[in-house]
C-alpha cells in the first residue's frame, strides 16, 4: 500500500544530486510531492528533503540507490509519525476584503496567521502549518478576495535525538 514518506539526503553537491534523483524517480514513474534543499547544521553540506508516496519496499530501494550516489553521505527515510514537519505559506488578499469580513479575527487566530504588510489595495499574510491546514486556510481566504497564494516545500526534523555526522 502506498504511503507518504519523507526522504532526507545529506550531500555536498546538491545540483548534481538533484539531476540523479530526478532521473531515478522518473524511471520508476514516481512523482515528487515536495522538494526542499537548504544548508544544514554541518558546514559545506546541504540537506535535501523529498516527499513521495510509494510502497515501503520501493522507498527502501530508492534510499539504498540514493546512498550509492558518490556525493551522498546519508539518506534517511521517515514516515509522518517519525518527524515534525511544517510548511509556510504567503497569501495576498484585498485589504477591503479583510476589513469587510466579519470573521477575519476568528479565521486568523484559528490558523495562527500573521500580518506581514498592510497596503491600501492588498494585505500580505503568513501562515505556518501542516499541508491540510494551509490548504483549508486558502479555501477560507477566497472569501477575503484572495489575490495570490504560495506555499513552501516541506521542512522536517526527525523525532529522535540523533543528528547527522560526517565520519
Amino acid at each position: 500500500m502506498k504511503k507518504e514518506y519523507t526522504l532526507t539526503v545529506y550531500t555536498e553537491d546538491q545540483m548534481g544530486l538533484l539531476n540523479k534523483i530526478t532521473i531515478m524517480l522518473s524511471r520508476r514513474k514516481i512523482s515528487l510531492e515536495s522538494l526542499n534543499i537548504s544548508i544544514c547544521e554541518t558546514d559545506k553540506m546541504y540537506r535535501c528533503t523529498l516527499v513521495i508516496k510509494e510502497t515501503y519496499e520501493t522507498v527502501r530501494n530508492i534510499v539504498l540507490q540514493i546512498e550509492k550516489i558518490i556525493e551522498v553521505f546519508s539518506c534517511y527515510c521517515s514516515t509522518n509519525e517519525e518527524i515534525i514537519w511544517k510548511q509556510i505559506a504567503l497569501f495576498k488578499v484585498k485589504t477591503s476584503g479583510v476589513i469587510s469580513h466579519e470573521n477575519s479575527d476568528h479565521v486568523f487566530k484559528k490558523y495562527n496567521v500573521r500580518y506581514l504588510t498592510i497596503e491600501k489595495d492588498y494585505t500580505i499574510l503568513e501562515a505556518t502549518g501542516q499541508e491540510n491546514e494551509i490548504n483549508n486556510l486558502a479555501v477560507e481566504l477566497k472569501g477575503f478576495e484572495l489575490i495570490e497564494f504560495i506555499k513552501s516545500a516541506r521542512i522536517a526534523l526527525t523525532l529522535n535525538s540523533e543528528a547527522f555526522e560526517v565520519s
